[in-house]
C-alpha cells in the first residue's frame, strides 16, 4: 500500500465520495458498520464498562510561588464523556498537561486503572493509552492528512528501528495495517475525501478533525480533547457534538475541555467545574446548570448573593 517512495497510497480524488453516493441505504448501513468495527480500540482493558478508568487524587501542580492546580481530585468512568469546564485560568489546561506528562505534578497522583502514571515520559503515558489534542492545532503541515494520521499508529507498533530499516515482512504487515486503519479514522471523523491532501492546505475544521482522527490512531483507552470547537461556527459545532458522541458510542472514553455550555451540557453525562485551580463543584450537566458556585464563577456574582 505504499508507493516506492511517495508515501502511503490514497484513492483516487473524489473515489471515496462518489462510491458512497451511488450506495443503497442498506449498503451505506453495511459500509458505516465496516469502518466502525475497523476505528474500534483493540485494547486490553482492566476495568469494565462504568468502573473508574482514571483518577486524579490530590493533584497539585505549582509554578514557582503560582498554584495552578491546588489539590484536585475527580475520577473519569469507563465509556464516558467528561466535561471539564472553568472560566480562562481555572487551571483546566494544567491539569491535562500534567496528565499527559507535559507538566510534572508538585503533589498528587493520576492513575489510569489502578496504576499510577508516575513520572512517565510523554510517549510512554501515550503507550499506558491516555491521547489528545490541542487547544492550538498541532499538525504535520507538510504531510498529507493520511500521513498525519498514520504517524499517530506507531505507537502500536512493534518492528524494531532495525526491522523497519531492513523492511522486514512484519514491518511491510503493520504498515499495510496502518494505512487501512488511517484511510478508515479518515472517513470515521468525515475527511476521507481530502486524505491525499496537506494538512496545511486543508480548511480549519477539517484540521481538527484530523487532529481528532491521529490522536484516535494510537487507540487510547481515555482520549482528551482540548477546546476542539474553538473557531468553530455553530453547525460546525453541531457536528462536532454528533462527532464527539459517535466517539464515545464506537468504544472509547472522552474528556472534553471545552468554553461553549451549549455544546458541554448537551454531550457529557458528567462535569467536573474548576475555579482558581480548585473543584468547586461535580455532577450531571442539570446539576451543574443550576449550581450557585458555578454560576457565581462564570458570572462573577459574590456567593452571598445568590442565596
Amino acid at each position: 500500500m505504499t508507493g516506492p517512495g511517495n508515501g502511503p497510497e490514497v484513492p483516487a480524488e473524489g473515489g471515496l465520495v462518489a462510491e458512497l453516493e451511488h450506495m443503497t441505504e442498506a449498503e451505506r448501513a453495511e459500509h458505516d458498520a465496516q469502518v466502525a468495527d475497523a476505528v474500534a480500540p483493540d485494547r486490553d482493558m482492566a476495568v469494565e464498562i462504568g468502573q473508574t478508568l482514571l483518577e486524579i487524587d490530590d493533584l497539585t501542580v505549582r509554578f514557582g510561588g503560582l498554584t495552578a492546580l491546588d489539590s484536585v481530585s475527580f475520577a473519569i468512568r469507563r465509556g464516558e464523556i467528561l466535561g471539564l469546564i472553568g472560566p480562562n485560568g481555572a487551571g483546566k489546561t494544567t491539569c491535562f498537561n500534567a496528565m499527559t506528562g507535559v507538566y510534572r505534578p508538585t503533589s498528587g497522583r493520576v492513575l489510569l486503572e489502578g496504576k499510577p502514571l508516575g513520572k512517565l515520559a510523554k510517549h510512554n503515558i501515550t503507550r499506558r493509552g491516555i491521547a489528545r489534542t490541542f487547544q492550538n492545532i498541532r499538525l504535520f503541515a507538510e504531510m498529507t492528512a493520511l500521513e498525519n494520521v498514520v504517524v499517530g499508529t506507531d505507537a502500536r507498533h512493534r518492528t524494531s528501528v532495525l526491522g523497519a530499516i531492513l523492511r522486514s515482512p512484519r514491518h511491510h504487515r503493520e504498515e499495510k495495517a496502518a494505512v487501512e486503519k488511517a484511510m478508515a479514522l479518515l472517513e470515521f471523523v468525515g475527511i476521507a475525501d481530502r486524505a491525499a491532501d496537506k494538512a496545511k492546505n486543508l480548511p480549519y475544521g477539517y484540521q481538527r478533525r484530523l487532529e481528532i482522527a491521529r490522536a484516535l490512531a494510537t487507540e487510547p483507552k481515555l482520549l482528551c480533547l482540548d477546546e476542539p470547537a474553538a473557531g468553530f461556527n455553530p453547525a460546525e459545532k453541531e457536528q462536532l457534538n454528533g462527532l464527539i458522541r459517535k466517539i464515545r458510542d464506537d468504544g472509547y472514553t472522552v474528556l472534553l475541555i471545552e468554553h461553549d455550555m451549549k455544546l458541554v451540557m448537551g454531550v457529557t453525562d458528567r462535569i467536573v467545574v474548576l475555579e482558581f485551580g480548585r473543584k468547586i463543584a461535580e455532577g450531571v450537566p442539570s446539576e451543574i446548570r443550576e449550581n450557585p458556585a458555578v454560576i457565581a464563577a462564570y458570572l462573577g456574582v459574590p456567593d452571598d448573593d445568590l442565596a
